[in-house]
């Protein structure tokens, strides 16, 4: 199934502080895992399965499935520091995998984010497209600060073919058998 994670939920079914919003709040459906994780301060697609190859392949580094997010950042990046990011940026002593990255010519079509990102009318914005084939603790917000532009909004939009094309945050849907077959196939796990 695809859920759009909404701002401020953990990617998780439980609490352990037992006061903040969880996967539980939203999705009604038992035996079925996160694939992956996005940040509580992060949004979009999370993609759960009863699979456990395909979350064993999602999950995986060395696989390299593609990930796509939009990601709102402070100025307007220059083009050097989106080659930066295409080649690969040093992140906590170590380089990233080359990356899929272009500036966005408009702002995304995405609901408001509630609570709004802080603004500053000094500071223009930008927003980038960003395909990774890796998944390091909060990579994107530590690549884009890297190259001087840090991260206000961050919002993944595509695990491979999947993407969250007519969902709201809070929504979720199953997947349909051809989609699965798709994402099996995507993954080396078709029969």
């Amino acid at each position: 199934m695809i859920f759009y994670k909404p701002y401020d939920v953990l990617s998780q079914f439980t609490d352990s502080q037992g006061d903040r919003a969880t996967l539980k709040d939203f999705i009604p459906v038992e035996n079925v895992y996160p694939v992956g994780r996005l940040d509580r301060d992060s949004e979009g697609l999370l993609l759960l399965t009863n699979h456990g190859q395909l979350q064993h392949r999602l999950s995986t580094p060395e696989y390299g499935h593609p990930r796509t997010y939009w990601v709102q950042v402070e100025r307007i990046p220059e083009a050097a520091a989106i080659a930066q990011l295409c080649q690969g940026v040093m992140i906590q002593g170590q380089p990233t995998r080359p990356a899929q990255v272009r500036l966005l010519p408009e702002p995304p079509q995405l609901p408001p984010r509630d609570p709004p990102i802080r603004y500053r009318k000094s500071v223009p914005t930008a927003w980038l497209e960003m395909t990774l084939t890796e998944g390091r603790n909060r990579q994107v917000r530590r690549m884009t600060a890297a190259v001087g532009h840090p991260t206000l909004r961050l919002v993944r939009w595509a695990i491979g073919s999947q993407n969250l094309a007519g969902l709201a945050p809070g929504e979720w849907r199953s997947l349909a058998p051809a989609e699965v077959q798709q994402l099996l196939v995507e993954n080396a796990l078709a029969r």
